[in-house]
């Protein structure tokens, strides 16, 4: 192949460009600068993410989805130990109570990997015990105190506001454009509305059929004929009228009384008695 063809091969392969590690000021940074400083304090965040060593073994254990009441001492011993060793490393000062958490794990993890004695009868079976009912109550106590963080507080959720108005402002009313036909519109409609929500009450009737055709049977007799006329009452009105004209129908429907007419438009009369008896 000649020096031609190689040349053509290569600029049709693809070149993967280097990521930028970071952009600064809009440009892209490719390489890492030399004179680049990290101060040691850059790490702190490592160490103020935990409240103790009670709540970086909670972290742990979490992070394994392990239950707390048969956690694997051995793991969680080893990833603890990786913990203190940073923080040896970065701050000695505050690696004092993470230490003396490491040797009770280092403890229980030696007494679970020893044969028990036959004398340790009156022991707790398990060396676990101590702390997993720490890690319990630790639990329980760093949940209710995040519940309690999630309530409204003021000054970070809810601020009080004090607004002073200044004398020279004056409130300017605007009155509504409103024409009279748009004013009886919604009088029209709010009186619909109002009649849709009404109660319907049903008053008693205060005269009763049935007392009306007692009465009449007691006026009359099978003897004499009274006109029809005699037995409405001008002082009940129309509900008396009505009333006693249903009572009368009532009646002649029954074959209790007996209508009598000479002639067309000719008065009526009326008496007790049956068509039959005729």
């Amino acid at each position: 192949m000649s020096d031609q063809d190689e040349t053509i091969s290569t600029l049709a392969t693809p070149v993967q460009q280097p990521l930028p590690l970071a952009f600064v000021n809009g440009e892209a940074v490719v390489e890492k600068p030399e004179d680049l400083y990290i101060p040691p304090e850059a790490l702190e965040v490592i160490l103020d993410s935990f409240e103790g060593p009670l709540d970086l073994l909670l972290y742990l254990i979490r992070k394994q989805k392990f239950d707390i009441t048969s956690m694997p001492v051995a793991q969680i011993t080893h990833q603890y130990m990786e913990y203190v060793d940073v923080m040896q490393t970065l701050k000695l000062e505050l690696a004092a109570e993470y230490l003396l958490m490491a040797a009770i794990l280092a403890e229980i993890k030696s007494r679970l990997l020893l044969p028990k004695r036959a004398d340790e009868e009156d022991e707790e079976d398990d060396p676990r015990a101590a702390l997993i009912r720490r890690l319990k109550e630790y639990e329980l106590v760093k949940q209710a105190a995040e519940d309690l963080d999630l309530q409204p507080r003021m000054e970070r959720d809810l601020f009080t506001v004090t607004v002073t108005p200044s004398a020279d402002i004056q409130p300017v009313i605007v009155q509504p454009d409103v024409s009279l036909q748009e004013l009886v519109l919604a009088f029209s409609a709010a009186m619909q509305r109002a009649a849709a929500f009404e109660h319907h009450h049903i008053a008693p009737e205060a005269l009763s059929t049935r007392e009306r055709m007692s009465l009449i049977l007691q006026t009359l007799n099978k003897e004499t004929y009274l006109p029809m006329e005699s037995l409405f009452t001008a002082e009940e009105g129309k509900a008396g009228v009505v009333v006693t004209f249903l009572a009368i129908l009532e009646l002649v429907k029954g074959q209790t009384i007996l209508l009598v007419q000479a002639g067309p438009f000719s008065q009526i009369h009326v008496k007790l008695g049956r068509h039959e008896e005729n």
